[in-house]
């Protein structure tokens, strides 16, 4: 076995290598830009070397320093991860011609499946079953649209060298097809340097079902079952579960053999998964091949015992697969999902900033948390916004859901906007819980699953309110200890006051509301004035910081971040932000009227609109890249832009004005 090995990669994919490769007695040899230099991989690892800059292409993306690491340290195999240089042919050749071992499939592989529509032709070959449509060279633009109006609509555009969602767009007719084609080509260009794409119809209510695969350089092949993948959005992975719900022993067998003849058609070695789709009548149909390691592994390695990196390893070092096909089994369910520095809410944006608060459920047979990140961590505009990935198991789907219920429940992220309200919903959706999956499952129950926004209520205002007061209490306390007169009125924490009652008021910004509780105080604690009514409260601080309630008599604990006069209040799976009203503060805030900003930090990909021109409400103005996707904004009414504030290519920070905007009259 390797004594060393390089891990070419970041973020939680490293440290789950680290956690392995530790396990195997294999040192390990971590690499970082600028903005990972205290990330929590490099604090792991045996060694750690600097890359450069924090942009990918500056760093993690320089198979020229990786190497030289790699020599400098003595590493024996680089290990690439998944994303980055995972399925670069070139690197992967570089690697050999070096002498070091690249923990992957043999470059060949690499490049038969490195090209979508070179991958379609390959498993026609094969017999695997194929989604009709479009796969060739010819690439203009008026022939790919005559290609798809003869598919038909609806069609699916997907970048030839793409993963992750990224350069892919869902066409609905004819007269959409060159817009969404550009957006596709220019998507897939930025992201992986080749705008080339292919054209399939787009199945209405497909599954998405991938098969994990296996085989080593002696000629052994085995799948370790399936995955089903179909909660996504914006075609990217949500939830994934194994085994997949409602599957036959016949489907599976099938599915299983069809995923073995296609990594043997391109003589595979290593980790590899093939991607189906499952229609509703039973009939499958392949997709692509992703040539490493997947993100959600980890659902096969609970269901099956196996650990894949291990397994990864071995294989690269030219050793047999540890099991045979017979020796593989299911035991149970494992649900996995990922927790995302993203707003829901606005069309999952990325949310940028400081993990100020990062509390985790308990880990152990049930519950498996695989990350990179650690409280006080920062979010980047470089890199994507996975803090986590959170993995449960039990012996059926049904308690594997309560796991998965429980577990989000008790994840606790405060800084930076994060999706497990979203996820919580998810899980408890009754759909969900049905199995009726399919990749459109969001969409159909948005309505569920992004109710509106609605004002803090009772319980959220009581706690804030409470962690307020007990800590005026607490630093009135403090200064007390520490004052020459400890009996001074000045240090008492009661709220007395000469000839009135004793009572304070509290005002919090909630959104775009004002609420004001009126706090008395009680021997026995504060009675507070809530918009649903009294409510006697009491409460304390543990030790570890979390706020020990009494509301009415029901008990409960609660973490309340503080950041300034903003406090996140989180209990019980729920978050609420609010912001503590300053008496003494005077000013208005500017207006924002007129002005459309970046809503996030990223880079300005094009303007759609010249200044001057007139436009009507929804019309797209500006396309913004950040964490490897586009996100394009539109006019909020009618009216007319007066200027563009930046040039094509620039950064621009959140809230930045990227447009001056006049709203016509009566708009």
């Amino acid at each position: 076995m390797f004594d060393k090995i390089l891990i070419a990669n970041r973020g939680e994919i490293a440290c789950r290598i680290i956690r392995t490769a530790r396990a195997l007695g294999i040192r390990t040899v971590a690499v970082y830009s600028d903005a990972d230099a205290s990330a929590r991989h490099v604090a792991l690892a045996d060694e750690a070397y600097r890359l450069g800059p924090a942009p990918a292409a500056e760093s993690y993306l320089r198979p020229e320093l990786l190497l030289e690491v790699a020599k400098q340290s003595g590493a024996q195999a680089v290990h690439p991860g998944y994303g980055f240089l995972s399925e670069n042919a070139s690197f992967a050749s570089a690697c050999a011609e070096a002498g070091i071992a690249f923990v992957g499939p043999p470059v060949a592989a690499i490049e038969a499946m490195g090209s979508k529509s070179a991958a379609k032709r390959i498993m026609e070959g094969a017999s695997v079953p194929l989604v009709p449509g479009y796969h060739g060279e010819e690439q203009g633009v008026e022939f790919l649209q005559q290609q798809a109006d003869t598919i038909g609509y609806p069609l699916l555009i997907k970048a030839t060298a793409g993963g992750g969602g990224k350069g892919m767009r869902v066409v609905e007719s004819s007269d959409a097809f060159a817009a969404a084609l550009a957006g596709a080509q220019r998507e897939g260009k930025n992201s992986f340097g080749d705008d080339r794409v292919l054209l399939e119809r787009y199945l209405t209510k497909p599954r998405h079902v991938e098969i994990q695969v296996f085989a080593d350089g002696l000629g052994n092949a085995v799948h370790l079952f399936e995955r089903d993948c179909s909660i996504q959005r914006r075609h990217q992975k949500v939830v994934e579960e194994a085994p997949a719900p409602g599957m036959t022993t016949d489907l599976r067998e099938r599915m299983g053999a069809a995923a073995v003849a296609a990594a043997q058609a391109i003589g595979y070695v290593g980790a590899g998964t093939v991607e189906f789709l499952l229609d509703e009548d039973g009939s499958f149909y392949f997709m692509e091949m992703n040539t490493r390691l997947q993100v959600e592994h980890p659902v096969t390695e609970m269901i099956t015992g196996q650990d894949l990196v291990e397994w990864q390893l071995r294989v690269a070092f030219g050793e047999p697969l540890p099991a045979g096909q017979e020796q593989l089994a299911i035991s149970g369910h494992a649900i996995e999902v990922r927790i995302y520095a993203e707003d829901p809410a606005r069309d999952f944006l990325p949310s940028t900033g400081e993990l100020r608060h990062l509390r985790t459920p308990e880990e152990g047979p049930h519950v498996r948390i695989d990350t990179g990140v650690r409280q006080g961590d920062e979010v980047s505009i470089h890199y994507d916004p996975m803090i986590a990935k959170l993995i449960v198991w039990d012996v059926d789907r049904t308690a594997a859901l309560r796991r998965l219920r429980g577990a989000l429940a008790g994840y606790q992220v405060a800084g930076v906007t994060t999706n497990i309200g979203f996820l919580g919903a998810l899980a408890a959706h009754q759909g969900f819980a049905a199995a009726d999956l399919d990749t459109g499952f969001i969409e159909r129950h948005r309505a569920e699953l992004f109710p509106e926004s609605t004002p803090a209520c009772d319980r959220t205002l009581a706690l804030a309110c409470l962690d307020v007061l007990v800590g005026r209490s607490e630093e009135a306390k403090a200064a007390a200890r520490t004052s020459f007169d400890s009996q001074s009125p000045w240090h008492q924490t009661n709220g007395f006051r000469l000839n009135c009652d004793n009572h304070h008021v509290l005002t919090f910004e909630d959104g775009e509301e004002e609420v004001s509780i009126t706090a008395h105080y009680r021997s026995n604690g504060y009675l507070l004035e809530l918009p649903g009514g009294e409510m006697l409260v009491r409460g304390e601080i543990d030790a570890e910081g979390e706020l020990l309630a009494d509301l009415g008599g029901a008990r409960l604990k609660a973490s309340v971040v503080r950041n300034g006069a903003e406090r996140t209040i989180l209990c019980q799976g729920s978050s609420h932000r609010l912001t503590l009203q300053d008496p003494y503060a005077c000013g208005e805030q500017e207006s924002g009227g007129g002005r459309l900003t970046a809503p996030m930090p990223g880079k300005v990909i094009a303007f759609m609109v010249e200044a001057g021109a007139e436009v009507e409400q929804g019309t797209p103005l500006v396309i913004l890249e950040a964490m490897k996707m586009e996100h394009t904004i539109t006019a909020p009414k009618a009216g007319k832009v007066i200027a563009l504030n930046f040039a094509v290519g620039s950064l621009v920070n959140d809230g930045a004005e990227l447009i001056a905007f006049e709203v016509a009259e009566g708009a």
